[in-house]
């Protein structure tokens, strides 16, 4: 009976170690996506400016990427992104649109799920939108006065 005992425990955990290898394998031939930069500053920009930015990405991995969602953190931040997948060492794009109708500062992330090595990658943007300056209306002189 230990005989047993010891032969199928032996079995498991030889059989643990080959699945766990197998598992790195895996996961070191996947998809990777790599962003020039995971942090986008607008700086100070006037109300209702442009609020489009773009994060540019790499799949640096081993295998197709699909990215399966780009979550905003307010109804305020939109992202849109690829839906094809992206083959490695192909490029694509996330576009974000900020509201800039919105005053004060800018402080927002959008979550990318993906199938990626890390299957969830946080972006941020930071700026601020302050109050568009109007130029005052110059008046027009009449001339100089004229004696009389």
């Amino acid at each position: 009976m230990k005989k047993l005992a010891t032969t199928l425990s032996i079995f498991f955990l030889a059989f643990g170690a080959i699945n766990a290898q197998e598992t790195q394998v895996q996961s070191a031939n996947g998809a990777e996506i790599t962003f020039e930069s995971e942090v986008i500053d607008y700086g100070t920009i006037p109300q209702n400016a442009d609020g489009l930015r773009v994060f540019k990405f790499t799949n640096t991995g081993t295998a197709p990427l699909i990215i399966s969602n780009a979550k905003g953190s307010c109804g305020c931040t939109v992202p849109s992104w690829p839906k094809a997948p992206i083959n490695p060492g192909e490029s694509g794009e996330i576009k974000v649109k900020y509201a800039t109708n919105r005053l004060g500062p800018i402080n927002k992330s959008v979550t990318v799920s993906s199938n990626a090595s890390e299957p969830s990658t946080v972006l941020r943007i930071k700026g601020n939108v302050v109050e568009k300056k109007t130029t005052p209306v110059k008046e027009e002189s009449m001339g100089a006065p004229v004696a009389n």
